[in-house]
């Protein structure tokens, strides 16, 4: 397939890898410019373009950027074809986003960026932390391989985003429409706590959504205390660890 994926961040740079390593189209833009966007990133065939030649001739557009950057990118996203699929990777987190109020009211975060985009979009790969995403990929059929929750409301853009997944190394899992997205929000069982598909429906399932706010933000707290404590480094693993003991 063809397509653009905007964000170069820890997520965004390995979809661009695994996709194009898959044999998929891929052009890739950030905010400052192609000649900014490393070789490594381009390492499996991507191109480096501008954020208009991204959305442009593609049949998906992947959004890997800050959740509150979300609106600054709406008026490219509106003018491509009502065809192309949108698959949404962020996440909201108040202390990066700034506050925003709808989302602060209990508006699932995937409506609210529906809402900034006027158009439907899939939600995927914003429940797996960014060294999971790049050291864990695994062949179909792998004992343990870890799945992944895909949102939609409209058949394709959950078929499509789906076997994405799929050439990313991960089980897709289909979680319901965007209105139930929220049971992949940060905070949820199954939000980056790498479930197998045999264990994701339960996860979701087991969301409790008044819950969320509180145990997001005491994974951020722990993580910037740990982190930036200046005398430990946690494996790849410790956040993996610690998502799953708030939810437990």
């Amino acid at each position: 397939m063809k397509i653009g994926i905007l964000g170069t961040g820890h997520i965004g740079k390995t979809l661009v890898k695994r996709l194009s390593a898959a044999g998929h189209e891929v052009k890739v833009a950030n905010s400052r410019g192609p000649e900014t966007i490393d070789a490594d990133v381009l390492s499996s065939g991507a191109k480096a373009v501008t954020t208009q030649e991204a959305v442009a001739d593609v049949e998906v557009i992947i959004l890997s950027i800050p959740l509150n950057r979300i609106p600054e990118i709406a008026p490219l996203i509106a003018n491509t074809p009502e065809g192309t699929v949108v698959i949404d990777t962020s996440n909201y987190y108040p202390f990066r986003d700034d506050k925003i109020e709808a989302i602060e009211a209990g508006q699932t975060e995937s409506l609210w960026v529906v809402e900034q985009l006027g158009r439907p979009i899939a939600k995927a790969w914003n429940a797996i932390g960014s060294a999971s995403l790049a050291n864990k990929a695994a062949p179909k059929g792998t004992q343990g391989r870890i799945a992944l929750p895909v949102a939609a409301n409209r058949d394709r853009d959950r078929e499509v985003a789906m076997a994405l997944v799929e050439d990313t190394g991960l089980d897709a899992f289909a979680a319901g429409t965007l209105a139930e997205s929220w049971r992949q929000q940060p905070g949820a069982p199954a939000y980056c706590t790498d479930l197998t598909r045999e264990e994701m429906g339960a996860a979701l399932a087991a969301a409790e959504r008044q819950r969320l706010p509180a145990r997001r933000d005491l994974g951020v707290a722990v993580m910037q205390e740990r982190l930036g404590d200046g005398t430990t480094n946690p494996d790849a693993d410790w956040g993996v660890r610690l998502v799953r003991a708030i939810n437990m």
